[in-house]
C-alpha cells in the first residue's frame, strides 16, 4: 500500500506544480519510473551490461576450449590388448 501511495504521492506534487503539459508530465513520469527500476536493480545487485559481456566472452572461450578438448580425446584412438 506504501507503494502505491508513493506514486499518488509524486503524481500529486506534479499537479501542485503546475505541470499542465502531457509532454512534461510523461517526462516526469518515465523518470520516476526509471529511478524506481534502479533500486530495484540496485538491491537485486544484479551485473552490469558491460560485466555480462564479458562473462559471455569468457563462456564461449571456455565453450572452445573444451570442444578442442574433446575433439583430442575423440581423434586418439584406444589400442584393444591382444588375447593369447
Amino acid at each position: 500500500m506504501s507503494k502505491s501511495r508513493f506514486v499518488l504521492d509524486k503524481f500529486a506534487k506534479l499537479l501542485e506544480q503546475g505541470l499542465v503539459n502531457y509532454k512534461d508530465i510523461g517526462d516526469e513520469i518515465l523518470s520516476i519510473l526509471k529511478s524506481k527500476r534502479d533500486e530495484v536493480v540496485f538491491r537485486m545487485k544484479l551485473a552490469s551490461k558491460e560485466e555480462i559481456e564479458i562473462l559471455n566472452k569468457r563462456i564461449s572461450n571456455i565453450e572452445k576450449k573444451l570442444d578442442k578438448v574433446k575433439k583430442i580425446k575423440s581423434s586418439k584412438k584406444t589400442k584393444k590388448a591382444k588375447k593369447s
